[in-house]
């Protein structure tokens, strides 16, 4: 929005720096940095006075998590509410990616934040049937990256582009949406599922945001691309804003999320946070870095699965439990460190997708 403050410049005052991208994601992550600081509080008190009893604690979970009890949930709402009031703020409104990746982010939100109603007001762990959630979460995605691909330049159009390869196109035709979707609604899923810790899930979101935002300003930069070797996509640099956004609205949130938590961020949070990763991995045709900068989520999704496929067949277990992070739980590790040693692995993987960017 404020990017139509460049309409009183003459191109050599103060409303010029409006033009900058750079500029406006500094200010889009002052603003939601300012908006967590101040509205945190406020609404975790409201949150506690409304939900009574807090989050619901699974009976087969950690025994260490029976102390958290009573713990409010949905924070989710105020990085979201943080990102989406410095999006519109800063970046530039008629741009199809910015509303592409903000759709997703709203629109999964809205599915989490269904479930937590409804685990909190019935005070069960079961919230939204998980066939709803999926087929909801489906078609979002489905129309995100059909939107998405209308905005691609016309020789990269339903392809898939690699890193590292980057004269190699594959062609998906038809099959794109179908990837994409998967892209998407994995990214969701896996967030959500990393999300069982104080502070687990926020920093490396938070971490991925941050290198994809560093990815998306590259790509949408015809100069960059040229020397980076990489696909250019037009007008991708303004999801930075966005990325910016929920950079500073993670401080804000990780500030009443660091253990113990004041407030958990809940579906509403790590399906919205996960979704967008998703999205602008799709928007930016970085699908698969996104699976190397998130690296840690498809581990954490994968031991789900692992374990479930395992089990049905052998009646037996890979791991203590799962999601990964409680099998370190069951056999003796601190909250703390686990949360602090998956951040570092975080942080390792995003440099490892940076990489990407500049590999001859």
């Amino acid at each position: 929005m404020l990017y139509w403050l460049t309409l009183l410049s003459d191109g050599g005052d103060f409303f010029n720096l409006f033009r900058y991208i750079t500029f406006r994601a500094g200010g889009a992550f002052l603003t939601a940095l300012v908006f967590g600081f101040l509205f945190g509080r406020p609404l975790i008190a409201v949150l506690r006075k409304r939900q009574g009893k807090g989050q619901p604690i699974r009976d087969d979970g950690p025994e260490s998590h029976f102390v958290k009890a009573g713990t409010p949930t949905m924070g989710g709402l105020l990085i979201v509410g943080a990102l989406l009031t410095s999006t519109l703020l800063w970046a530039r409104l008629d741009n199809p990616f910015v509303w592409i990746v903000l759709f997703v982010t709203m629109s999964f939100a809205a599915i989490g934040f269904m479930d937590d109603y409804a685990k909190v007001s019935k005070q069960t762990s079961a919230g939204v049937p998980g066939r709803i959630r999926l087929l909801l979460g489906l078609v979002i995605a489905a129309i995100a990256a059909y939107w998405a691909a209308q905005y691609h330049p016309e020789a990269l159009q339903n392809k898939l582009a690699l890193p590292v390869f980057k004269d190699t196109l594959i062609n998906l035709g038809y099959f794109f949406v179908p990837f994409s979707i998967i892209v998407i609604v994995g990214s969701a899923n896996a967030v959500n599922l990393t999300d069982g810790l104080d502070g687990l899930a926020i920093m490396p979101v938070m971490i991925a945001a941050g290198t994809l935002g560093v990815i998306s300003y590259a790509v949408g930069r015809v100069d960059f691309t040229e020397y980076l070797d990489v696909h250019y996509v037009a007008g991708t640099g303004e999801i930075l804003i966005f990325t910016a956004g929920l950079f500073g609205g993670g401080l804000g949130f990780l500030w009443y999320n660091a253990p113990p938590a004041a407030v958990f961020m809940g579906d509403t949070g790590s399906l919205a946070l996960g979704g967008a990763l998703g999205a602008i991995a799709v928007s930016t045709k970085h699908e698969i870095v996104l699976a190397i900068v998130g690296g840690l989520f498809v581990v954490e999704a994968m031991s789900v699965i692992i374990q479930v496929l395992y089990f049905k067949r052998t009646g037996k277990r890979v791991f203590l439990m799962a999601p990964i992070h409680h099998h370190y739980e069951k056999k003796g590790w601190a909250e703390s460190t686990i949360v602090i040693r998956f951040w570092i692995i975080s942080l390792i993987l995003a440099m490892i997708g940076l990489a990407t960017l500049k590999v001859r």
